[in-house]
């Protein structure tokens, strides 16, 4: 055997027992020890509670957030089962708790249907945390146990008598696991209003120690007011339309309502999972709603002027859509649950739509036409987007053949190594010109606004000359041709000015790129770039500062006497070797990564921002202006 050798045999082979595999590996089983994964914790606590709702014997649960960072989950339901688990000898409450895999949802006996179906849920939040304490009201006593790091340092005691049933977690996550412990009251309370719609009847209620904060939601009307709730800042065109049905004990409910918007919104759950990426119960519905719409417009002669069929983008323009359904049995693609595979729900979901929506357009004409008259103007506009298309291709505008004549490219051929800056204005954009590295960074001057593609359809949006150099400077294509993997730069980085009109501009191209580039957003390309605000020059020596509070900051360190200050009002008023210097250099820099954590509010803040709907907008700047900071009008 040679010395340095490293030995691999059976005495190698580690067995990690109990919950040490959590530990050892946490983003195995929560996807990461960022804030997404700490805020996974309280997601898991609360579904085993939504759990015992969905079955009928929950319909109160109580979140709260404490000073320490601490959160209880309190429900209703039956209570964790306390006696001795005859495999473990131990009580099943601590099984639950310290074994992965355990539950009453394996095998059907517990749970019909359920949202932690790899039953690790409760177990991972115990093995994950510094400590956790589990009380259960059942069968008139209330039981207490406490564990640290996932190991029960009590045994499971009787501690007072009860008339109510229910389960209540406390726990504080780890500090040697996780980056950062501190929850997000706007992230926990979204989480916890969408599970309150999707769990009708059922009162969900958040309390925050740390900010005084106390809110009850309570949804009688379940996804009907989920759909309402995401399109109350854009104009719909009917009352929301929603049916349920259960055919091979799968139970299907949707909720659809159509605006005047040009977007496709679609959200699909199963066991109130979210279902980000789809799956065959998308399909079933997609499917469905295509062929029922275009029947209706045979049956009645709508379509006519040579259109002879109206394609599902057509069809889906404007549509918000909730579909939750419940199954006994749920096949996931991949281990984080975002794609639903049983091919049997894809027939249910094609059958329940095709049976429902029939006969409701056929008892509500008026609004069957009004459908069929947006997915009709929608299918024009489509067929001018075509032509728009093929007489760009034919002028080499959408070909990345021919760049636009303003880029200023860099040299590097490898997109991993490239960025593009996007700046507001040509003088700006001279600048980053002369200053930016030459090799890896390219500059796009872009003049004036962008068109606000939130109230555009697609044959607008390519007519547009900004857009359009943006798309070919890029080189993915966009909407149906969208290509990410053609991407000339991996770093697309808005650079603004410091202003209200910098603001606009930057919220424009946001919206543009989620809106029709989504995946740029999603893959993490989309970056902000920080320019200063202040310029203080001292002794000869330049110091850049960001805020009005970094400014105050300096002065009290370096004194008021001898300073030359300068307030920047646009990027146009820096030298070269000052934008390089502050602003791109690679080493001095900072630029903020854009990322999507919730496709659902990212959509209605771009509608309240960029839509047609004035009330949301003023409601949002009244319940933030306070927190306005370098406001340059």
């Amino acid at each position: 055997m040679l010395e340095n050798e490293v030995r691999y045999g059976a005495e190698e082979i580690q067995v990690l027992e109990g919950l040490e595999a959590v530990r050892r590996r946490p983003g195995m089983y929560i996807g990461s020890t960022s804030a997404r994964g700490l805020h996974h914790l309280v997601y898991e606590v609360i579904d085993n509670s939504i759990d015992e709702a969905m079955a009928g014997y929950c319909d109160q649960i109580e979140v709260t957030v404490h000073a320490d960072n601490s959160v209880t989950v309190d429900d209703n339901g039956r209570g964790i089962p306390v006696e001795i688990q005859p495999q473990k000898g131990i009580p099943a409450v601590q099984v639950v708790l310290t074994i992965l895999h355990a539950g009453g949802k394996f095998g059907g006996g517990g749970y019909k249907v359920s949202g932690g179906l790899h039953g690790v849920g409760v177990s991972v939040v115990n093995a994950l945390s510094e400590w956790l304490v589990v009380e259960v009201r059942r069968e008139g006593f209330v039981y207490q146990q406490r564990y640290e790091r996932g190991a029960a340092v009590t045994e499971l005691k009787k501690i007072g008598k009860t008339k109510t049933t229910g389960t209540k977690i406390t726990f504080k996550p780890d500090h040697e696991i996780f980056e950062e412990l501190e929850f997000s009251q706007e992230t926990l309370t979204h989480r916890v209003r969408e599970q309150s719609f999707l769990t009708r009847g059922v009162k969900i209620i958040y309390h925050d120690e740390r900010t005084d904060v106390h809110k009850e939601y309570l949804h009688s009307g379940g996804i009907k007011d989920f759909v309402q709730h995401i399109n109350r800042n854009k104009t719909e065109l009917h009352e929301p339309i929603y049916f349920e049905d259960v055919k091979d004990e799968i139970m299907v409910e949707i909720a659809l309502q159509y605006t005047d918007s040009y977007v496709e919104n679609l959200f699909s759950y199963v066991n109130n999972i979210h279902t980000m990426d789809g799956g065959t119960h998308e399909t079933g519905f997609k499917t469905s709603m295509t062929r029922v719409i275009n029947d209706y417009g045979r049956k009645y002669n709508i379509l006519k002027n040579g259109i002879s069929g109206l394609m599902g983008e057509d069809i889906r323009e404007g549509l918000t859509a909730i579909i939750s359904i419940k199954v006994q049995e749920p096949q996931f693609e991949g281990q984080t649950k975002t794609k639903l595979g049983n091919s049997e729900v894809r027939g249910v979901v094609d059958t329940v739509v095709s049976e429902k929506l029939s006969t409701f357009l056929e008892e509500n004409p008026s609004i069957g036409r009004r459908i069929l008259d947006k997915s009709v103007t929608a299918s024009r506009a489509r067929e001018a987007a075509r032509k728009a298309r093929e007489l760009t291709r034919r002028k080499n505008v959408l070909e990345t053949s021919t760049l636009p004549g303003k880029l200023a490219d860099c040299s590097e051929r490898d997109p991993s190594l490239s960025e593009l800056f996007l700046v507001e204005g040509d003088s700006a954009g001279g600048s980053a010109k002369q200053g930016r590295d030459r090799r890896t960074q390219a500059i796009l001057p872009l003049r004036g606004k962008i068109l606000n593609v939130e109230k555009a359809r697609m044959d607008r949006i390519l007519g547009n000359e900004e857009i359009r150099a943006l798309i070919t400077a890029l080189g993915t294509g966009i909407g149906e041709e969208f290509n990410i993997t053609k991407a000339r730069y991996h770093k697309v980085i808005i650079m603004t000015d410091a202003d209200v009109d910098g603001a606009h501009i930057r919220t424009l191209l946001l919206t543009f790129f989620y809106r029709h580039m989504k995946q740029l957003v999603e893959q993490g390309y989309v970056y902000i770039a920080q320019p200063p605000l202040f310029r203080v020059r001292k002794n000869k020596k330049d110091n850049y500062v960001f805020t009005d509070r970094e400014l105050d900051q300096l002065l009290k360190n370096i004194g008021r006497e001898g300073i030359s200050l300068q307030r920047y009002k646009g990027l146009g008023e820096m030298d070269p070797e000052q934008l390089w210097d502050t602003t791109m250099n690679f080493d001095t820099r900072t630029i903020l990564q854009v990322q999507l954590e919730d496709a659902l509010e990212a959509d209605q803040t771009f509608s309240m921002l960029m839509g047609d709907k004035v009330e949301p907008r003023r409601e949002f700047i009244q319940e933030n202006a306070r927190q306005v900071r370098n406001l340059d009008v």
